[in-house]
Parts: C-alpha cells; sequence; structure tokens
C-alpha cells in the first residue's frame, strides 16, 4: 500500500514545474508561492495541440527519475514511438537503426550472413537448405540439421527475429553454431565466417512437354529482371517453345509493389492490374502495357494461405484479367501498401498508406484471393488452420469504415506431431516439392500436378490425395 501525502504534494510540485515551462495558465511561480494550476481549456484536452506532448513530457519525467532502475531515455522515447506506430494496424512499424538495416537487406535480397533457408516452427532452427556457395554450405551444414545455439546463446524461446539477428552480421565476422545431426550422439560446432550473400528471387526448372516452371520465392530488387532471365532460359531449353507455364507463388509473403506490378504486366496484353485507394478515393490506377514476354500461351497460378501482399496483387490480376485460373488454397488476404519513409538516425517508418483492389475492384484485405480450383494447401499439410490476416489483433477492414471482427486463431489438434517429427517433411515444404520433377506426375505434390494439367489440357476433375505434413520454411541468415 502506497501512503499519501508528502507523495501528493511532490505530484502536485511536478506539475507546477512542469506548467511554468508548458504552455499552461499558471499564478504564481515565484519560488515559495501558493500557485493554482489551470490548463488552457479547448473542447477536450487532446483537442489541445499542446496536450499530447506534456502528457509525454510528465510521465517521460516520472519514469527517468522515479522507475526502480535508470533507463535511457533513448530507450523510453523509442518504445512510446514504437508504440503510437503499432497501435496502427499489424502492419505499420517503427524500426530503430538495427532493425531497419536487417528490413532493408532482405527487400534488396542481399545481406552478411552465413547463407541458411531454416524453419522457424518449433523451438529449435532448422536448416531447410544452405545457399549454394555460401559459408554454411562450404563448412558442411546440411539439410535437417538443427542450430541448437548462436554463438553459445541458445535458440530456445527466441524471436525469429532476434534468431535472424544473431546469425547475420557484418561480413568477415565469425560465428559459433552448435548443431545436432541426426544418427550423431554428439554434437557438431561449426565456425563460419559471415560473408555477403545474394538471395535469389525467382527459381525455374523445364518440365516435360515444353513446360516451363516459374516460382517467385518473393519480390525485391530485381526481381522482375531475375523473372525475364529465367523465362530467357526456359525458352532456350524449349528451343523457343515455350508450351506453357506454371507460376508458382506459394509461400510467397509479397515484398515490393513496383516488382509486383512489372511481373504482373509481362503475363498481361491488356487491363488493369490493380487500383490504390486511400481515404475513400482512387489514388492510382495501374494498368498493362501490352508488351509482356508471357501475354500469350497457357498460364496457371499456383498459391496457399502464406501467398500474401504482392504476391496476391499478381494473382488477383491475372485472375481477373481471365489471364490464368489460380489453384491451390485461399491465400492470407493482407491487401495493404506500407510506404517506407527514411529516419534520422538510420531508423525507418513502415507506414500503411494504402488498400489495394484487383482489377474488378475486389478488396484483398481480410479476404484474400479464393482459387478458381481449390487444392489442399498448407492447412491440409500442417494438419489445422494457418494464421491469416483476419486472426491478427488491430488488421484493417477490408475497405474504410468497414467492419473488422476478430476472428479466433486455429489451434493444432491436442495430438498434433510437429512437422520437424515427419519423415515427409524431408520432401516437401506445406505441400510444396523442394525438387520439382520434370514430369510433375511422378511427384507428390497435388497442386502443382493440377496446374500441369490445366497448362497441357489433360486436366479432369479427380479425387484428390492431401500433400503429407512438411516443415515451414523460410529464409534467415
Amino acid at each position: 500500500m502506497q501512503l499519501l501525502g508528502t507523495g501528493r504534494r511532490r505530484r502536485f510540485l511536478e506539475l507546477g514545474a512542469a506548467a511554468c515551462l508548458g504552455g499552461l495558465v499558471v499564478w504564481g511561480c515565484e519560488p515559495g508561492s501558493f500557485f493554482h494550476v489551470r490548463e488552457a481549456q479547448a473542447k477536450t484536452e487532446w483537442d489541445n495541440p499542446y496536450f499530447p506532448f506534456e502528457q509525454l513530457g510528465r510521465v517521460l519525467t516520472w519514469v527517468e527519475n522515479e522507475y526502480v532502475d535508470p533507463v535511457e531515455r533513448r530507450r523510453l522515447l523509442e518504445g512510446a514511438i514504437k508504440g503510437m506506430v503499432a497501435e496502427l494496424d499489424p502492419h505499420s512499424s517503427y524500426l530503430p537503426a538495427e532493425d531497419y538495416g536487417i528490413f532493408q537487406a532482405d527487400t534488396e535480397g542481399h545481406f552478411g550472413g552465413i547463407g541458411v533457408e531454416v524453419d522457424f516452427g518449433d523451438e529449435y532452427i532448422t536448416i531447410i537448405a544452405p545457399i549454394e556457395g555460401s559459408p554454411a554450405a562450404l563448412g558442411g551444414v546440411l539439410p535437417g540439421d538443427r542450430i541448437l545455439a548462436i554463438d553459445n546463446q541458445a535458440v530456445r524461446g527466441k524471436t525469429a527475429v532476434d534468431l535472424v539477428r544473431m546469425m547475420r552480421g557484418e561480413p568477415d565476422t565469425k560465428v559459433l553454431l552448435t548443431v545436432r545431426r541426426k544418427g550423431q550422439e554428439k554434437f557438431l560446432y561449426f565456425r563460419l565466417t559471415r560473408k555477403i550473400i545474394n538471395v535469389a528471387s525467382v527459381a525455374s526448372k523445364s518440365l516435360k512437354g515444353g513446360v516451363g516452371y516459374l516460382r517467385i520465392k518473393t519480390f525485391q530488387t530485381g526481381t522482375h529482371t531475375e523473372l525475364l532471365d529465367q523465362v530467357k532460359q526456359l525458352r532456350e531449353a524449349a528451343h523457343g517453345n515455350l508450351t506453357g507455364v506454371v507460376l508458382d507463388m506459394r509461400n510467397n509473403p509479397g515484398g515490393l509493389v513496383n516488382e509486383a506490378t512489372a511481373v504482373a504486366d509481362e503475363f498481361l496484353s491488356s487491363g488493369v492490374i490493380f487500383t490504390t485507394r486511400r481515404r475513400g478515393q482512387i489514388v492510382d490506377d495501374l494498368r498493362a502495357d501490352g508488351m509482356g514476354v508471357l501475354r500469350r500461351g497457357p498460364v496457371v497460378v499456383l498459391v496457399n494461405e502464406y501467398s500474401a501482399s504482392a504476391a496476391e496483387l499478381v494473382a488477383g490480376a491475372l485472375q481477373d484479367n481471365k489471364r490464368a485460373p489460380i489453384i491451390g488454397a485461399p491465400t492470407f488476404g493482407k491487401g495493404s501498401v506500407q510506404t517506407i519513409v527514411d529516419l534520422p538516425g538510420g531508423a525507418g517508418l513502415r507506414l500503411t498508406t494504402l488498400r489495394y483492389y484487383t482489377p474488378s475492384g475486389r478488396p484483398i484485405q481480410a479476404q484474400g484471393v479464393k482459387p478458381d480450383i481449390l487444392v489442399g494447401g498448407a492447412s491440409v499439410a500442417l494438419g489445422y488452420g494457418v494464421l491469416k490476416e483476419q486472426n491478427l489483433e488491430g488488421y484493417l477492414p477490408p475497405v474504410e469504415g468497414g467492419l473488422a471482427p476478430l476472428v479466433k486463431p486455429p489451434e493444432p489438434p491436442e495430438d498434433h506431431k510437429p512437422a520437424s517429427e515427419t519423415p515427409a517433411g524431408e520432401e516437401t515444404d506445406l505441400g510444396m516439392s523442394r525438387d520439382v520433377p520434370i514430369d510433375p506426375e511422378t511427384g507428390i505434390d497435388e497442386a502443382l500436378k493440377i496446374g500441369y494439367r490445366v497448362v497441357t489440357g489433360t486436366y479432369s476433375k479427380v479425387p484428390l490425395k492431401p500433400p503429407a505434413p512438411p516443415a515451414t520454411s523460410r529464409p534467415a541468415g
């Protein structure tokens, strides 16, 4: 229990001192005199433009002077800014300098690290695959290895962002990984030297019958150029006779809108790609230029619950323009655009500024893109539903002024085993084949099979066998 008296007088004097400096109406600020403090009244306190800053100053003074342990002012103020922006929606954020550096490296596709694609699906880090030529690959790290500690710090209980920060760093710096490998009793130790890792965002493969397979993992700086390079290689492999394209955007979290727009443009001969709106007004109306290198020939698009944002933009554009059927599971439902602002001191602001809509005017926000042919996606692979936009607290409604009822996140069944314990997880990631077979009919990826059949004209509706549970993959260090 707290006692009043001297404490209350102290509070009064603190406010009085602040009043002398803070634009308040004050009588008798001389030392030792009695005074009465009254704020200049607007309609409400919050209508007064000075009030929020005065309130922040009061709280800052109390915390700095009275908190149980000393606290750095920078930490307090950055926390206040973070909280202000986070109050808006799940995708707006203030990024301190270190976090902003990681964010920029991700969008540019190169960073200092060890070069691994990993799964953060359970309490440890599971290696999905080391990037070819990376320190991890050259050092002997193998798919399936589980990282238990980084620089002798246990990874258990840490967030994915913290773990990425621990693995990344300046080129030529060292990092120690403690690894458990299946079939070996003793831990393995890898001391690796970080280097600049360049992550390709587009991969391709020539399939049977002259069909081209294009996978876009994310939309980062240079994705459009990478796509054109891969299309050139596919056409050369098919001796100029590319009979169709399977565009795979499953597990694509999105990225840069300008890159996604350029990619969609390559598949369209005309029409709207998407529109953006803010505060009830159409801000932009993006249209195809009609010169796309893939504007002719059959195309299908593969998506799942982890296809989000810019990936949904491309899928919606091709679907509404009747350019390609969508195959897979309903997408994540992130239909908002974030503007990135550079701030002094190396920090950054990621602020939601627009909603985008498909060519027919459908909102993607909190609704996603609905496939033309429904095939079990990540939910089937995991054995339970996955977290989507409508499960995030404070998500934007599909339209301005609309309702945004929070949908309870799905929970795994009680007898569910982590994906990493499933042998089939060595072959697929959320239902996707890690190694796409030349003839998809021989593989286990059901969505890819259906897409291939549609492109080759052999599709007929038949019962589908759901893919086996896999591990959740994510590029990291």
